[in-house]
């Protein structure tokens, strides 16, 4: 028998919980053997940052990036693996760097997405520099009335809600306008009075479709609720998170969606640092530490090649028939998408040859090196004084995730 061995790198920033959860189950794996019978090996490094040189050949085989979104230094790094060497990445630097959410919200209107009136509005204050002069005077509340209070000002290119502020009339318009300074902003039609707040998570292939409520701490933002939509609306809501990692060739990224009746509308989807941790997920936190490892070792004993290349038309070709209806486009996005991220050919692989991780992640969870990673996580997200108040409260939901995963395990 002949054997291979794969370097997985995670490219961080302070996180700790997921990673060291990834690096377990990783290890506990064991070899994986292909269908000629070589037996894969894996270790995992966490990567620095460190000077490189454009022809330096890399040791990794697969990078998880959590960094480079917001720095220069590491995305540069990941451009050079890519291009040169053909590490595989989980998400483009290319089209995260490019695409931010503005050309997210674009492309996705373009396919005839339910994304609310979305308008973009100059800088409140342009940088110092003579090429800005082009910024005229505008009408502020005509816009706003135009798209309907409430309203959502955000930026366009954020992430973790940063700079999100509810507009409920002209006074909080112009104070949230103000405080914008030099931030490029959207202005966002409110979707009032949703059923449900969704929020898509998606691994490679996989995607799981949380119950979410923003205002909520983040502790207790996902509910654990397995039937909150209708079959129609949970299947919209997994295509379409699909549809627009596919679109953009991004393989770790979560996609929020308001459903108002049959109404699946898509708010935000353009998410480099997709939130994994142990605290706020909590129940779903197996499942997607689970899923980060399958895709890595598919990626990896399959020897599946990243596509950098949009390929946009054959989208765009679905999205300009006129004889098609919605859900007729979305059934031809949806056979697009699972077609890049070869679903059925996933599916057979984890059958086949990672039959066993159901099991080795249910006993890690429910050993000591788990309980002591929790307990590690609440100290270093709350306060002293909560700490064994929520050592007991993620207790509770991982053995209930537990108790869920021998029932379904049989």
């Amino acid at each position: 028998m002949s054997e291979t061995s794969h370097l997985l790198g995670l490219l961080l920033g302070t996180e700790e919980d997921w990673p060291a959860a990834f690096e377990a189950i990783v290890r506990r794996l064991g070899p994986v053997n292909d269908a000629t019978g070589t037996a894969h090996h894996y270790d995992v490094e966490r990567v620095t940052v460190e000077p490189f040189d454009l022809r330096y050949e890399p040791r990794y085989d697969l990078v998880i990036d959590r960094l480079a979104y917001w720095y220069y230094h590491p995305r540069e790094w990941l451009k050079k693996v890519a291009l040169m060497d053909d590490v595989y990445l989980l998400n483009s630097p290319f089209t995260f760097q490019s695409m931010e959410k503005h050309a997210a919200y674009c492309a996705m209107m373009r396919l005839g997405l339910k994304v609310p009136d979305t308008v973009l509005v100059p800088y409140k204050n342009p940088p110092e520099h003579a090429k800005y002069a082009y910024n005229r005077p505008f009408d502020l509340d005509r816009i706003a009335e135009q798209i309907g209070y409430p309203l959502f000002m955000k930026p366009y290119d954020g992430g973790a809600w940063v700079g999100v502020t509810q507009i409920r009339n002209p006074d909080e318009l112009h104070r949230a306008y103000d405080e914008s300074g030099q931030r490029l902003m959207h202005l966002q039609k409110a979707v009032d009075g949703y059923d449900v707040f969704a929020r898509s998570l998606s691994i490679g292939a996989e995607t799981m479709v949380m119950k979410f409520d923003p205002e909520q701490p983040m502790h207790a933002r996902y509910s654990v609720a397995h039937d909150f939509l209708e079959p129609a609306s949970g299947a919209e809501a997994v295509t379409i998170g699909r549809l627009v990692n596919a679109f953009f060739r991004w393989e770790f990224n979560s996609c929020e969606t308001l459903i108002k009746g049959s109404e699946v509308c898509p708010i935000d989807y353009a998410n480099a640092c997709p939130d994994v941790a142990l605290t706020s997920l909590h129940y779903y936190f197996p499942w997607a530490m689970k899923a980060l490892v399958k895709w890595s070792v598919f990626c990896t004993v399959t020897g599946r090649r990243a596509r950098y290349d949009l390929d946009t038309r054959r989208y765009f070709d679905i999205a300009d028939r006129e004889d098609l209806s919605y859900s007729e486009k979305l059934t031809r996005y949806r056979a697009l998408a699972d077609a890049h991220f070869e679903v059925e050919r996933y599916a057979d692989f984890c059958a086949s040859r990672l039959g066993s991780i159901d099991e080795v992640v249910c006993d890690w969870v429910e050993g000591g090196d788990f309980d002591e990673l929790l307990v590690d996580a609440v100290r270093a997200t709350f306060p002293p004084h909560e700490h064994d108040q929520f050592i007991a409260h993620y207790r509770g939901l991982l053995a209930a995730w537990a108790s869920d995963e021998r029932g379904r395990l049989g």
